[in-house]
């Protein structure tokens, strides 16, 4: 199976502390890099987890606060001293579009490659990126400011091929695609051998849901049916639920809540507030709700 990954390189919310940097992911998919917001100090961590700088190749921005944004000039301008030559997308809520194009000539010009803007209307449910190993889907949140989360659904796979009837009889390397296609194998003598009996099902589709800032949405769950792995934010415990509500997050038990009702396989939780010392707190809220949760932490890396 190949690797479906999330790498933590930042997981506190706005105030900046000495234990958390802000939002920002990048999920692994089929060797290819997915940036996922991009808070101050992401070139660092980056940096920190060894993750290749020239593989980040499309980078989503879920809302234009700074704990999730401030980094993106900054890694622009180094991709550039790095002599980035590589086309480099960005999906950002269209409320950037303009602000975008000013930075760019301020303090990005004369990059050496391209970016492509792509603004996103974070109201809407829509595929927005699409290649031939995933989809990512855009999931529209309950935030201060126009947000949404982003949906990774990993394409279906062929079936794997069983070497033991491969080498039985004796079916040449050349035919093994076809068999994986579905078609079967004839041998010299005339037997037919159908696919079924040369290949094994193929890996279930995996997928990923990020769900930035939001209030509790009772419904999100029906957006995200199923999902392998699911992080929401998690900024407060219920004894702070009215703070949560005034400022449009979520608490550890209302994130509990989608994952439970999504069917979730995992739930992550993160963008936690600086007045929690230990996030231990969150963890055992959660998991009274959801049992398989778990908290994120800087350069953690979880399979999806």
């Amino acid at each position: 199976m190949e690797p479906f990954k999330v790498h933590i390189l930042g997981c506190g919310s706005a105030l900046p502390t000495l234990r958390h940097y802000a939002s920002s992911q990048v999920v692994e998919l089929r060797d290819k890099l997915f940036m996922v917001d991009c808070g101050e100090g992401t070139q660092m961590q980056l940096r920190r987890m060894g993750l290749r700088f020239t593989k980040i190749s499309v980078i989503f921005i879920s809302h234009l606060h700074g704990d999730h944004c401030f980094g993106l000039m900054g890694l622009l301008s180094t991709f550039g001293m790095l002599g980035r030559t590589a086309r480099l997308r960005v999906y950002a809520p269209m409320q950037y579009d303009n602000l975008f194009t000013l930075q760019r000539e301020l303090f990005c010009s004369g990059l050496g490659y391209e970016v492509d803007f792509i603004p996103v209307d974070t109201t809407l449910r829509k595929v927005i990126y699409d290649d031939r190993s995933l989809t990512v889907e855009t999931v529209p949140l309950d935030h201060r400011v126009p947000c949404c989360g982003f949906l990774f659904r990993e394409k279906p796979t062929l079936p794997h091929i069983r070497r033991d009837m491969i080498d039985f009889y004796e079916i040449p390397v050349s035919q093994i695609n076809n068999i994986k296609a579905g078609l079967g194998w004839t041998s010299p003598e005339g037997e037919f051998v159908p696919s079924s009996r040369l290949t094994t099902p193929a890996d279930a589709p995996r997928s990923y849901a990020y769900c930035s800032d939001t209030r509790y949405m009772p419904a999100l769950h029906k957006q995200l049916s199923g999902v392998s792995t699911l992080y929401h934010e998690s900024t407060y415990t219920t004894e702070h639920i009215a703070r949560a509500r005034l400022y449009y997050h979520s608490t550890a038990a209302q994130a509990a809540q989608v994952a439970r009702d999504a069917g979730a396989g995992k739930l992550l939780l993160g963008h936690y507030s600086a007045r929690y010392n230990n996030e231990q707190v969150l963890l055992d809220e959660a998991r009274a709700i959801f049992p398989n949760a778990f908290l994120t932490d800087e350069r953690m890396v979880f399979d999806v």
